[in-house]
């Protein structure tokens, strides 16, 4: 892959930001961030730190546990009789003194990101532990910024839920030499990144590593740290991962997981041919923390663990199941936001799996963007997707202007056989612009779609597809 234009490691980025100046806001020491770090730890530490081939870091962040907390974070919270703790946990938090009747979860109203950035210190219990937390923000799909609290047991123990997935699948994922436990990918212009050490894994060290050519000092850099490094599980977003895919010669993971954005059908099987290992689909939100997760093109599972999701029409009442509505979701995770009935943005159906188990199926819903076709009738975005997944799109932004042009840009796929369908499905021409890499999309989300021409359903919000995995979605930090 060329540089990109412009790039010069020894000229100064006139678009940098302080924020992501090495070691800017990095203010604790190592025996602070890791209290029972070891001379091997400390080792692994240096090592990658100082790899020669290694990008510039530009933070440095530890999970904080103690002794005692690498016992608890090791085993799931217990689910037995959890509901009615955390409700007890919510009608104490300032938010809702003074509303009457709030006995069962279906008396709380819902609550969205907004009352978050406006006031999120009624969310958090006054008893709170804050000598556990730690934060991290995220921008959100709205672009309105939110800090969040996050609890240092909590994000350790996201760490063991990737650990009990993988074994799930026959998989044995247990610490390995010096490879890097977990490996969390980035691809952005600017990015924090950090090698951290696992403690209750054998305290072997994982890392947040850019992608973007701007983030390494020299040329074929990044494949040689990644062979070196040979992270056993990786983590990113399809942005990444699809990055990935032109480096994989450097790396044999045992699984990846792809988190923050909807992963294509078609790039979830790229990545399965290129890595020849389960491609994990993730579904969550930084403020909920994981929901659900898939293997395949079937419905999400929602985890086995404190949260509980329902799925409501625009004026908050549950929707038959097997009905299309906003999904929104109890969260009990983290002991810092004990969320009730949280609107995540996003649109789906809840439905009964075949062992009983609770999934959400067609999440693609979760914008809720129509198209106007050429005869005046709505068309769901979720048909443009199958169309643009069965003709081997891996990433796209679609929009439809007020006079009803539609253009189409797409990463991957038959740009022809695209053309020819959405053409056909909206009955009307749909111009087809293709680019090479779903990165070229450009920042965001790698599948879009916007339609001015829409104005059934103006009430729902717009929502988006993120979780956090081992740490914040977007920007800060969860430790320093």
């Amino acid at each position: 892959m060329s540089e990109p234009a412009g790039f010069d490691p020894d000229v100064p980025d006139p678009l940098a930001l302080d924020e992501y100046v090495p070691g800017r806001v990095a203010v604790l020491s190592d025996a602070q961030r890791w209290p029972t770090l070891t001379t091997d730890g400390a080792a692994r530490l240096e090592r990658w730190r100082r790899h020669p081939a290694g990008p510039t870091w530009t933070h440095a962040t530890g999970d904080r546990l103690t002794a005692d907390m690498i016992t608890r974070v090791a085993s799931p919270l217990p689910t037995q009789g959890w509901l009615e703790e955390h409700l007890e946990v919510a009608r104490r938090l300032v938010y809702y003194r003074g509303m009457p009747g709030l006995a069962e979860l279906r008396d709380f109203p819902p609550v969205g990101r907004g009352h978050l950035v406006d006031d999120l210190a009624s969310f958090v219990p006054l008893d709170a532990d804050f000598g556990r937390m730690v934060h991290g923000s995220s921008s959100g799909s709205t672009g309105a910024a939110l800090v969040i609290p996050d609890d240092v047991e909590e994000v350790a123990r996201g760490f063991h839920l990737l650990v009990q997935l993988v074994r799930e699948q026959g998989i044995t994922w247990e610490p390995d030499g010096e490879r890097l436990a977990l490996t969390q990918l980035v691809h952005q212009r600017q990015a924090f990144t950090y090698v951290s050490v696992i403690s209750g894994f054998e305290q072997r060290a994982m890392a947040r590593v850019n992608l973007h050519l701007a983030a390494w000092r020299a040329q074929g850099n990044r494949e040689a740290f990644l062979r070196d490094a040979d992270p056993q599980v990786i983590t990113g977003n399809p942005t990444s991962l699809a990055e990935l895919l032109t480096l994989a010669d450097a790396v044999r993971p045992l699984a990846i997981f792809s988190g923050a954005m909807a992963l294509s059908a078609g790039l979830r099987a790229e990545l399965e041919e290129a890595f020849a290992c389960p491609v994990f689909d993730v579904y969550g939100l930084h403020e909920t923390r994981q929901i659900a997760v898939r293997l395949d093109d079937g419905p999400f599972r929602v985890l086995d663990r404190r949260v509980l999701v329902e799925v409501l029409d625009p004026d908050g009442d549950p929707v038959p199941d097997g009905e299309v509505g906003e999904i929104v979701v109890t969260a009990g995770e983290n002991p810092l936001l004990p969320l009730v009935r949280y609107r995540c943005g996003d649109f789906g159906r809840l439905v009964r799996l075949p062992d009983g188990g609770v999934g959400i199926a067609d999440l693609e819903g979760r914008e809720h963007t129509r198209f106007v076709d050429g005869r005046g009738q709505v068309v769901p975005c979720v048909d443009l997707t199958q169309q643009l997944q069965a003709h081997g799109a891996l990433g796209w932004s679609v929009e439809q202007a007020t006079d009803g042009s539609v253009v189409a840009r797409v990463a991957g796929g038959d740009a022809v056989a695209i053309a020819g369908a959405l053409t056909t499905l909206l009955g009307r021409v749909v111009d087809v612009v293709q680019v090479g890499q779903v990165s070229d999309l450009g920042e965001g989300k790698p599948r879009r779609y916007l339609s001015a021409a829409d104005r059934v359903g103006d009430g729902w919000p717009r929502g988006s597809l993120g979780v956090g995995l081992m740490g914040p979605d977007e920007t800060t930090p969860p430790s320093q």
